[in-house]
């Protein structure tokens, strides 16, 4: 048991530089951009535009809704602002479960292509340009030598 003990930190640091050697390049795609250039998406984009449509009209009338129960401090306008608040998430789901749905065909296309992309240009992780954004995952990235979108583009004409 001593003997294991002792072997395994010197096992540990032969192992050190051979984790250190591998780099895996990371690379970006915008994905809006992609489908939106997708033969076929028209569906999907129609849809996705009336979704944020009607879920930007029931966001401003909720806001609305709050202010007016914040102002007034009614027990009906709370409760007209809880019924808008349930019926925007019931209607978020089903928009989400219809996008989904609309998006799965696309999806295995962009997602096929993308891989196939990233393999033969040596990038090991693929992210989405908006969201590493949104999210503030990433603080610098070269766009001129991690973009794929052109490269994936290309490769959904074919």
């Amino acid at each position: 048991m001593k003997r294991f003990l002792i072997l395994l930190p010197l096992a540990l640091l032969l192992t050190v530089p051979h984790a250190q050697q591998s780099r895996s390049r990371v690379g970006f795609v915008n994905v809006q951009q992609l489908v939106a250039g997708m033969s076929g998406s028209a569906a999907y984009l129609s849809l996705r535009k009336n979704v944020d449509a009607d879920l930007g009209k029931r966001e401003q009338t909720i806001q609305t809704l709050a202010a007016k129960a914040t102002r007034t401090r009614a027990a009906a306008d709370r409760a007209a602002l809880q019924k808008a608040q349930q019926d925007f998430a019931n209607v978020q789901k089903g928009y989400a479960t219809r996008l989904s749905a609309a998006f799965k065909p696309l999806s295995s296309k962009l997602d096929g292509a993308i891989a196939s992309v990233a393999k033969s240009s040596g990038f090991g992780v693929v992210l989405d340009q908006q969201v590493a954004a949104r999210s503030k995952l990433v603080v610098y990235a070269n766009s001129s030598a991690t973009d794929l979108t052109p490269a994936v583009l290309k490769a959904l004409k074919k």
